[in-house]
């Protein structure tokens, strides 16, 4: 049975991973979070993976509060770089599987095809450029890091978009929504099957190279208008969704105007098959 490491476990990533475990009976998957374990402490990290004998690590963990790190540039970078720097470091010298999860927030949005992990990085926020920094440690450090960039998360867990919208849709009879700002939702439960399909092939082709930087949301493309309209539709509200600009919200952080994610890659290496958003917003919704 492999050990494997899960940090920010009281996440999203980190609640859906735990929820499909007991599919994965050939993994332990030890779930920590800041209370438990200071990825920041190197020295907290080497003795855990000493004591625990870790195969893999998934890192969840990270600063995501967008508008919070513009102000907050030092915690942003503890999390999403220095943090990062120290599993890649600590997974090299253990022979450790590391799975390090990134955003879309990299891309600059001012392309109108699907970023491939070929294009270059332009982050427009203190947290895009954080989760650059540490991709860039993560993988400079070790070369066989997996970096799974995603967009859009939600799940039945904690704050986001999808259970925030069906309260709000509850609670008001009209909402604005903005629907210049185009991506793909991409549903945790989704993306935590698909991490530990990964790690189940590398168990299967241990002489394989899979390291690298791959993309994953689910398949389709929308705004989040068509986000709010979905979700509407499919938990029978009657609130208005009224589309509007993003100049009618102003953010300290600026989003990316479009950063649909291309999948190829991740989906010819280890033959994934991506659900299409709405089909997953519906599983995620009846299990709110």
């Amino acid at each position: 049975m492999k050990n494997i490491l899960v940090t920010g476990g009281k996440g999203q990533l980190g609640q859906s991973l735990q929820k499909i475990a007991g599919a994965y009976p050939q993994f332990n998957l030890l779930f920590t979070d800041y209370q438990d374990l200071d990825i920041t402490n190197a020295d907290a990290l080497a003795a855990f993976f000493s004591a625990q004998q870790i195969d893999a690590c998934i890192n969840c963990a990270a600063y995501t509060a967008v508008d919070k790190a513009e102000e907050d540039e030092d915690n942003a970078f503890l999390l999403n770089f220095q943090a990062v720097l120290n599993l890649a470091e600590i997974c090299a010298q253990h022979n450790a599987q590391l799975v390090h999860i990134s955003t879309d927030y990299v891309f600059s949005g001012k392309q109108y095809l699907p970023y491939s992990e070929a294009d270059d990085t332009d982050p427009q926020s203190i947290y895009g450029a954080s989760k650059v920094r540490g991709e860039a440690a993560a993988m400079g450090y070790n070369e066989n890091t997996i970096v799974i960039r995603t967009s859009w998360l939600y799940s039945e867990y904690g704050v986001n978009f999808a259970k925030r919208m069906k309260e709000l849709m509850q609670e008001r009879p009209e909402l604005n929504v903005v629907f210049d700002q185009i991506g793909t939702p991409t549903y945790a439960g989704d993306l935590a099957t698909t991490i530990l399909d990964i790690l189940q092939y590398k168990v299967l082709h241990q002489d394989t190279a899979i390291g690298g930087v791959y993309h994953y949301s689910n398949e389709g493309v929308a705004s989040w208008y068509d986000f709010s309209v979905a979700i509407k539709e499919m938990i029978n509200a009657n609130t208005t969704i009224l589309p509007v600009t993003s100049d009618k919200y102003k953010t300290a952080a600026k989003r990316p105007a479009y950063s649909v994610l291309n999948k190829e890659k991740i989906k010819s290496t280890f033959g994934i098959t991506v659900p299409y958003w709405r089909d997953s917003l519906a599983k995620c919704l009846k299990n709110i």
